[in-house]
């Protein structure tokens, strides 16, 4: 605890992180400004920074803004010096609107808010399993993507394409319209039919490639989901993919989120206060990462299905007059309180 007396000077850093170059504000434990600074977004220029700061006073807090983007690479190498860092989510609109928009202005704004406590978020680590995980859905999710909208589009091309194709296809199953069609045979590509199957073929083509990176990448993340958290994926109604979005969401350190009702408001399933004067209510909470929200609502969906417990809980609550959507808001609540505990148990 620092005295009135005591001759050191903190300093709380404020980061506005950018692609090339990142502003450096620095404040003392009083609130005083001691400077602005720019530096390189690279090895050489993280260590300046740090040697910038440790210069004008004993380093405590460094605020960072985009520690998932931009500010990564600053953060881990803050973290690896043993500095503290902490999360700036976005910027103060009242400050903004009253006194422009600079990154200077940006920066001294994230100082304040560490050093006021209004910033308190630590970010993710990175440098584990789950990392690992982020980084192999998201070729998932973009394969995903891409093979649902070509399988689309061919639909659409036989739904408005030659009678002869349409009825080629006519009551067939999704993999065989594919498999059919990407043995299609093209003379002409140039004429309305022969543009259609040339259109089709490559399609088809491109739905069977991507079918097969999706092969590939569940061969690895399978058993790295469950190696990394054993007790997460035996949970009912939790699969592969839920538990890998519920794992990226709470990161290698989860417990940055402090407990199940951090976590909770974090997935955005716990209501929000919204009372005043004599009027007492919660609203629905909008917010939150909207990845975890789709998980825990995969596993309520999956549970009102096959687990009887959640089905009697649903028929009780809706006797008692709430909604269907009430309920699932509630169940997706129990669901966050219940997997919590198992996203820190698979912390390294």
């Amino acid at each position: 605890m620092t005295t009135m007396t005591d001759g050191r000077r903190l300093v709380t850093g404020g980061v506005d992180t950018h692609r090339d170059v990142h502003v450096v504000a620095a404040l003392d434990q009083h609130g005083v400004e001691l400077g602005v600074q720019s530096f390189p977004t690279t090895p050489a220029g993280y260590r300046s920074t740090l040697q910038w700061l440790r210069h004008l006073g004993e380093v405590t807090r460094i605020g960072v803004e985009g520690t998932g983007s931009y500010g990564a690479g600053f953060a881990a190498h803050l973290r690896s010096r043993g500095v503290e860092v902490v999360e700036i989510n976005c910027p103060n609109r009242q400050r903004r609107r009253s006194h422009g928009k600079s990154d200077p202005v940006d920066a001294i704004a994230a100082a304040r808010a560490v050093l006021s406590g209004e910033a308190t978020i630590e970010p993710k680590t990175r440098d584990g399993q789950v990392e690992a995980i982020r980084t192999l859905r998201i070729a998932d999710r973009s394969a995903r993507h891409n093979r649902n909208m070509a399988v689309n589009q061919m639909r659409a091309l036989l739904l408005t394409g030659p009678e002869d194709l349409r009825e080629q296809f006519r009551g067939t199953t999704v993999w065989r319209m594919v498999r059919g069609a990407a043995r299609l045979r093209v003379s002409d590509p140039t004429t309305p039919l022969g543009a259609t199957k040339f259109t089709l073929r490559l399609l088809a083509r491109r739905v069977l490639e991507l079918e097969s990176e999706l092969g590939a990448l569940k061969a690895i993340l399978k058993p790295l989901v469950e190696r990394t958290a054993p007790e997460l994926v035996a949970c009912h109604g939790v699969g592969t993919y839920t538990a890998g979005a519920l794992l990226v969401a709470a990161g290698d350190n989860p417990e940055r989120l402090r407990d199940e009702r951090s976590f909770a408001h974090y997935c955005g399933v716990s209501p929000i206060d919204a009372s005043s004067g004599l009027t007492t209510r919660k609203r629905l909470n909008r917010g939150g990462n909207r990845s975890a929200n789709e998980a825990l609502w995969r596993i309520v969906m999956v549970r009102l299905v096959s687990d009887p417990a959640t089905q009697h809980y649903m028929e009780r609550r809706v006797k008692e007059g709430k909604s269907k959507r009430e309920t699932i808001r509630c169940l997706k609540r129990y669901v966050a309180r219940e997997v919590y505990p198992h996203l820190v148990s698979a912390a390294p």
